[in-house]
């Protein structure tokens, strides 16, 4: 355990990330969606109050604000947002699945200073991703980067959930950013909003993470965010990052409504601090809410006292365990040691909490496209490494 994960326990005076979903509004209705994403909720914020936040973030010093949604550029005011954050100084990095990035919107992008774009992709191939994403999406994604590219945006992001049927093309991921000179980020699947429906057909089988963190070892320059610090109980190193949850600590989420909860990936009343429009806004928040005071008090190993490994894994992903149905001081569900599939045994379907936002469209869910079975779709990460370009 280093001083400075220790430090960062008890918090700071302003996240080091604020995620923000801008919208619940999306034209892709993604079968792993942590927010299950779909219709715009009426009472999201207006474009003065959202300035407003982010004349908070600029006057906290936030360094900056990860935006998402939904799909935030369908808001009409994006872009607007973009650049008034900006202009204050206040980093933007936003998550996009590309549909509106033209050539025209490229160069608008690649015209903005601190900003920084992430084209989400579930497959290195369209068969893959639009099982995941839904049919055309892989098309779309590639365009956009096309676009970016033409643009001289820079080395824009290639982000991807991992899964069990896309951790085998790893190595086709790599390929595919250094054709387009971007940058992988891989980040970890939760069973949140329309993931708890696929979270047990979708996460990565045990070999397959152990696979994925030898892969991760040898390639520190891949970006993850944190999110795979559970796989740090395998014991050879630390992956590259903080390994401890940072719910509350050093991140949080702003929802399109103004709602703050203590984790981008735990949308449960349980985890709701507090609302952006209530007396002193987000500050207020971020610096009493009691609900974040409880997370930077010293928190107790719990059933995952006995482990050796606790001070590496920190007892793995707060969301994973709530959406499982597991306690937050018991085993991460994809605990690699295996504590996390006995703990799992014991829950009961009841006992399973379902995330209070859901946003879904009835009828895109309708023809969500549905992924094999388990038993049909394991795959192990291959030893070839592929370096042509995807597609």
């Amino acid at each position: 355990m280093t001083a400075l994960t220790e430090e960062l326990k008890g918090g700071l005076d302003a996240p080091i990330c604020l995620t923000w979903e801008l919208t619940y509004a999306c034209n892709l209705a993604c079968i792993h969606c942590l927010s299950s994403s779909g219709r715009r909720d009426p009472a999201e914020l207006s474009t003065g109050e959202a300035m407003a936040v982010i004349d908070e973030m600029q006057a906290m010093q936030v360094f900056y604000v990860n935006i998402g949604g939904g799909e935030p550029t369908i808001r009409p005011d994006f872009f607007d947002l973009v650049a008034y954050a900006t202009e204050q100084q206040v980093g933007v990095k936003f998550s996009t699945n590309g549909s509106r990035i033209d050539a025209a919107t490229a160069e608008l992008l690649a015209g903005f200073d601190y900003t920084d774009i992430q084209l989400s992709l579930d497959g290195a191939d369209a068969a893959t991703n639009d099982a995941v994403r839904g049919q055309g999406s892989y098309a779309t994604a590639r365009t956009a980067m096309d676009h970016l590219a033409a643009a001289g945006f820079g080395p824009f992001k290639i982000s991807v959930v991992v899964t069990r049927q896309n951790v085998a093309q790893v190595d086709q991921f790599e390929a595919l950013v250094d054709h387009y000179g971007a940058q992988l980020r891989l980040t970890r699947l939760r069973p949140a909003g329309r993931g708890a429906d696929t979270w047990h057909q979708l996460h990565p089988t045990n070999d397959q993470q152990r696979a994925l963190y030898h892969w991760l070892l040898d390639r520190p320059e891949v970006l993850t965010g944190d999110s795979f610090f559970h796989l740090n109980a395998l014991g050879e190193r630390n992956l590259p990052g903080l390994n401890l949850c940072g719910a509350g600590r050093v991140v949080c989420l702003v929802d399109p409504v103004g709602d703050v909860y203590a984790c981008p990936f735990v949308l449960h009343d349980d985890f709701r601090a507090g609302n952006v429009r209530d007396p002193g806004g987000f500050a207020a928040v971020w610096r009493t809410s009691a609900l974040f005071r409880e997370f930077r008090e010293p928190q107790s190993a719990g059933a995952c006292a006995g482990c050796g490994q606790f001070d590496a894994c920190q007892g793995g992903c707060m969301a994973a365990k709530f959406f499982t149905g597991l306690p937050l001081d018991g085993p991460d569900p994809e605990c690699v040691s295996g504590h996390g599939l006995d703990a799992l045994a014991a829950v009961t379907p009841a006992a399973v909490p379902r995330s209070t936002s859901n946003h879904s469209k009835p009828s895109s869910l309708g023809s969500t496209p549905v992924i094999g079975s388990a038993e049909s779709t394991i795959v192990t990460l291959g030893p070839t490494r592929h370096r042509s370009p995807a597609g």
